[in-house]
C-alpha cells in the first residue's frame, strides 16, 4: 500500500479545520465533505439545486486535481440539512453521474457548517 498523499487544489474551497480536501491512497481517492461554497468568492449559493451543483463542481475539481474524475466515483455520501430537498439534489445528481450509478447514501443531519444546505462526500477509483 502506498503512502497516503494529501490533495490539494484552488479549483475548490480550501479545507477550513484540521482535513484535507482529499486523499490519495494509490487505489482510491477519498473526499472530505464538500460545501457549496465558490472556491474565490467563498460565497454559498442560497438555492439547494444551486448548492448541489456548486459542491459537486468542487469535487469535480478536487478529483481532477487526484488524476481521477466523476466516472470513477464508486461511493456517494450526500448530507441534507433537510430530507424534503432529496428529490431536488437527486435531479441535479443525476446530470454528473450516469449508470452504473455510484453506490450511494443520503442523509438528514440536524445541521451543516457554514448553514449550508448540503455536504457531499466522494470516495473514487485512480
Amino acid at each position: 500500500m502506498s503512502i497516503p498523499k494529501e490533495i490539494v487544489t484552488t479549483g475548490a474551497p480550501p479545507a477550513v479545520g484540521a482535513y484535507s480536501q482529499a486523499i490519495d491512497t494509490g487505489d482510491f481517492v477519498f473526499t472530505s465533505g464538500s460545501l457549496p461554497l465558490d472556491p474565490v468568492s467563498k460565497a454559498m449559493p442560497e438555492d439547494i439545486k444551486a448548492q448541489a451543483t456548486q459542491a459537486l463542481n468542487n469535487l469535480k475539481a478536487i478529483l481532477a486535481a487526484a488524476g481521477t474524475s466523476l466516472e470513477k466515483v464508486v461511493k456517494a455520501t450526500i448530507f441534507l440539512a433537510d430530507i424534503r430537498d432529496f428529490q431536488a439534489v437527486n435531479e441535479v445528481y443525476s446530470t454528473y453521474f450516469s449508470k452504473p450509478y455510484p453506490a450511494r447514501s443520503c442523509y438528514a443531519v440536524a445541521a451543516l457548517p457554514l448553514g449550508a444546505k448540503l455536504e457531499i462526500e466522494l470516495i473514487a477509483t485512480k
